[in-house]
């Protein structure tokens, strides 16, 4: 992440950049707020660490600037004074400014304060990006959305469950758990590109047309590439693309688009392939009826270690209850 820091202090803005590039940070360094501003309309910066009182064009003008600007992008901006009565707090908020520190700093709080802003721009990358994306993804199949939320709380639900398992406690964590709940929404995004006429075939597809369904799976990858290119600090969008590209590989290294096998495909498409396939079991489509909870669960143990990764299947055994609110839930919201 590129962060500017301002200040006509030239040996405290070195302290302000030695310090951020120690904690791993790009910096780019401006003396006064005019220049601080024509390097932010470039684009590529969402973080400000400025000085208060500068001559020209001070921190305070700087954050009434960047809050007038047409921006499509949020800029956080951080505050550095040396005058810390709750009047001057007041003033600062007033003119656009996201946190305070005084003037002299610790080292460590300016990283702690630099990390909280770098969470609020990520929840907003975030819900940005997944709204415009899954409004997208939904548009084609008026069915689709309680697929899509089904999917993500039986993923959720999975990898709780392993996340309890010794072996995956380095893997997932609550930040995954999350993760996977924005990311499972976009696994079929790829249909988007995939016509009416066989998306919403009501018979059996014939070899042709399952080869484009087959597609979906690219597709959804390329689709969410380019978005990581205009929200490159999004994680979910790494997971979503993940996601997308391998939820159809199969564990035996017979699935598509790549055949991958084992651990060799992504833990997250691992997860989202058991939540998916129970679903698409377990509800009516327009080319099959919906089977009951135990044909599904069958199914899911007969291809356990070959379709499906066994411990993903064996944590579906130990969350059956689980799931079985979930879809339940899911019938009795889609009749009100």
């Amino acid at each position: 992440m590129q962060i500017l820091a301002v200040d006509d202090d030239e040996l405290a803005l070195m302290v302000i950049e030695r310090d951020l590039v120690r904690a791993g940070y790009q910096v780019v360094t401006a003396h006064d707020g005019r220049e601080a501003l024509n390097i932010l309309r470039r684009g590529e910066i969402r973080m400000v660490i400025s000085d208060w009182n500068m001559p020209g064009l001070s921190g305070i003008s700087l954050c009434q600037a960047i809050r007038a600007e047409d921006a499509n992008r949020y800029v956080y901006c951080i505050l550095l004074t040396s005058n810390d009565s709750a009047e001057h707090a007041v003033i600062g908020l007033s003119a656009g400014a996201d946190d305070f520190m005084c003037k002299p700093f610790n080292p460590a709080e300016l990283i702690f304060r630099v990390r909280a802003g770098e969470r609020v721009l990520s929840l907003q990358t975030h819900n940005a990006a997944l709204l415009e994306i899954t409004k997208l993804a939904e548009s084609r199949d008026p069915d689709s959305g309680a697929h899509v939320e089904r999917v993500q709380n039986f993923s959720r639900v999975l990898a709780k469950r392993l996340s309890g398992r010794p072996k995956y406690q380095e893997q997932i964590d609550a930040d995954f758990i999350r993760l996977i709940y924005a990311a499972s929404a976009l696994h079929d995004i790829g249909n988007i590109t995939v016509p009416d006429a066989i998306l919403l075939k009501p018979g059996k597809l014939d070899e042709r047309e399952y080869e484009i369904v087959k597609t979906h799976t690219e597709i959804g990858a390329r689709t969410l590439e380019a978005a990581l290119g205009q929200f490159p600090d999004v994680k979910f969008l790494r997971m979503a693309r993940d996601i997308a590209a391998s939820h159809h590989e199969r564990w035996d290294g017979r699935g598509y688009p790549t055949g991958l096998a084992g651990d060799k495909i992504p833990l997250s498409a691992r997860i989202v392939a058991v939540a998916d396939a129970y679903d698409v079991m377990t509800t009516k489509r327009v080319y099959k009826p919906a089977y009951d909870h135990e044909v599904a669960k069958a199914q899911l143990l007969a291809e356990s270690g070959r379709q499906f990764d066994p411990d993903v299947v064996d944590a579906f055994m130990q969350s059956e209850d689980e799931f079985l609110v979930v879809h339940q839930w899911s019938n009795v919201l889609q009749l009100v």
